[in-house]
């Protein structure tokens, strides 16, 4: 594997590859095996896995009670487009030496913003040059892009549900310069995540307003791009509070209506964070099988919440009951809709070895791998799927069929109920579905 950059920043590690789960390597991996078939694709093709960029090489670990501990030294040149070339090289080193296949970025994630929209325009083209060869040397793609339009103080109130329309135009400028990077860069989708979408309280917003403004912004966004020969999928990430008291794409269900509501429902589909899920008091299982049923599983953002503590912790996927139960429902729907698993995480604050990032990573990637295995084994090998239809058996056929068909009636339905008069109880077998999953894994 050449060294792709002028500079080793993660010194000592080479590729890592595929051991077995005998292994004691802590650079190996112990189930994911990219070119091993599950369910008829590799798990490559299954997974598309992508480095975060924000997290992995721009987060220093500083949290509300202290500054960063983490020294980067790919942060050491002073000049902006010096910096982000380094973070490029020091990205695209880690990236073909964990051996996945795409990234994921926000536009100032690359390089620093500049003091005009002038000198970040100037900045972003710069950094897309660099980034066109470090894809061409290294095989390495663009799973999405996204903008950062809520650290800014400018977007304290918001970015397209501002209530003031030269925030929200400054927003659609900024925008505008990250969908060209992307398309650039060949990205595949492109990320919408309102962070500040939002409101933090009721007395000074006009909500219905706000949400007009965001249908309208997006349509706006979707038509240029696709002007531009953009033919991916783009994508809204759900989340219900934080850094808002409310955002407005608070969960999979609220998402589905609103683009509905505005006629996006053909080009946009979901990027759900596990995270974010239990922000909202649901299961990562839940969004995806609401997202699924209504054909817009689109992308996941793997990471995970301390579940003591109500914040967006974004700690690296380690449970692999909850990661199998997410991999039933992504077999069942038949994979992700254009997007992958992108790696939204960070190593913890008290992590500060360059090669922490690395074990990070690598069990990220192998629970998934693990996951995927055990969904495909329930699936294949138990009676999970059999005694799920046989709950939902009497509509299978008769007078159950035929509701399903559309043949009944609400008078049909009451005279069903008089005539079949009390009825017995059906068990949902919650305990032995519970005991299925724990037997495979």
């Amino acid at each position: 594997m050449a060294l792709i950059g002028d500079k080793e920043y993660f010194k000592g590690i080479g590729e890592i590859k595929f051991e077995g789960k005998d292994s004691d390597n802590p650079f190996a991996y112990k189930y994911y095996n990219p070119d091993q078939v599950v369910a008829g694709k590799t798990m490559r093709e299954h997974f598309k896995f992508a480095v975060a960029y924000w997290h992995t090489f721009c987060g220093q670990g500083a949290d509300p009670f202290g500054p960063g501990t983490q020294n980067f030294p790919w942060d050491e040149p002073s000049d902006a487009i010096d910096a982000a070339k380094a973070k490029a090289d020091a990205a695209f080193e880690f990236i073909t030496k964990l051996g996945v296949d795409y990234y994921c970025f926000h536009d100032f994630d690359l390089i620093q913003e500049g003091a005009t929209f002038t000198e970040s325009e100037k900045r972003i083209s710069a950094i897309v040059d660099i980034l066109k060869g470090k894809q061409a040397e290294s095989g390495v793609k663009l799973l999405w892009g996204t903008a950062n339009c809520f650290s800014n103080p400018r977007y304290m109130n918001g970015a397209s549900t501002n209530p003031d329309f030269n925030v929200l135009a400054r927003a659609g400028g900024q925008i505008k310069l990250a969908l060209d990077a992307t398309i650039a860069l060949n990205g595949e989708n492109y990320v919408f995540w309102g962070g500040r979408e939002g409101y933090m309280s009721l007395l000074n917003t006009d909500l219905k307003r706000e949400l007009d403004h965001m249908g309208r912004f997006l349509g706006m966004a979707r038509d240029y791009a696709r002007s531009q020969g953009f033919k991916g999928n783009f994508f809204i990430e759900p989340k219900p509070m934080e850094p808002m008291k409310h955002q407005y794409d608070f969960d999979s269900a609220t998402v589905v209506g609103f683009l509905n509501q505005y006629g996006l429902q053909d080009d946009f589909k979901l990027n759900l964070e596990f995270n974010h899920a239990t922000l909202a008091s649901h299961t990562m299982q839940h969004e995806m099988e609401v997202a699924a049923a209504h054909g817009m599983l689109g992308s996941l953002d793997a990471n995970r919440g301390d579940y003591q503590n109500g914040w967006d912790t974004d700690q690296f996927p380690n449970n692999i009951t909850e990661i199998t139960e997410a991999m039933i429902t992504f077999l069942q729907a038949g994979g992700l809709q254009g997007g992958g698993v992108n790696f939204d995480a960070k190593i913890r604050r008290n992590s500060t070895d360059m090669d922490d990032v690395f074990h990070a990573h690598i069990g990220g990637i192998d629970i998934f791998a693990r996951g995927l295995i055990t969904a495909d084994k329930i699936l294949t090998s138990s009676s999970y799927e059999s005694l799920r239809k046989k709950r939902y058996s009497s509509f299978d056929t008769g007078k159950g069929g035929d509701f399903e068909n559309g043949k009944l009636d609400f008078k049909d339905l009451y005279e069903i109920a008089k005539e079949n008069g009390e009825l017995d109880l059906q068990s949902g077998k919650q305990e032995l579905f519970e005991n299925i999953i724990n037997q495979y894994i």
